[in-house]
């Protein structure tokens, strides 16, 4: 059976390397080619994606300490599919010009804020010792 800390350490760290990525391409292949407001939301895309990397990344490492902990796996999975959605909106958006595709950047967002409700649920019962899931 696989760890439940796998998945999340190696989704964190593939969004991480994908935020650096793409940032780099805003910079440097999109630069001159679109309008400034345009890669001023790539550039937020690709920060939104570089923060919730990390913060998939504390979950996996939370999950490593504590398998079963209450919270964390749930604040992994709000911050993946809000990655997907808040950035993976702006950046087709971007790419794209279709200007509906901003409707789904909300959902996104409440996503993230979701995912981090999870997170400090999780570490409230972790750091206060309710959870022993180890």
């Amino acid at each position: 059976m696989m760890h439940p800390a796998r998945p999340w350490l190696v989704v964190g760290a593939l969004c991480g390397l994908t935020s650096v990525a793409l940032g780099a391409f805003g910079a440097h292949g999109l630069d001159g080619r679109v309008e400034p407001r345009m890669l001023a939301n790539w550039h937020t895309a690709a920060d939104y994606l570089a923060t919730h990397a990390l913060a998939i990344l504390v979950c996996g490492a939370l999950l490593v300490a504590r398998p079963r902990a209450a919270g964390v796996a749930l604040a992994a999975w709000l911050f993946f599919a809000g990655i997907a959605l808040f950035s993976g909106s702006l950046f087709a958006l971007v790419l794209s010009g279709v200007r509906g595709l901003g409707m789904v950047t909300p959902i996104g967002g409440m996503l993230l804020l979701g995912g981090w409700l999870a997170l400090a649920f999780a570490g409230w019962r972790l750091a206060g010792g309710r959870d022993h899931g180890g």
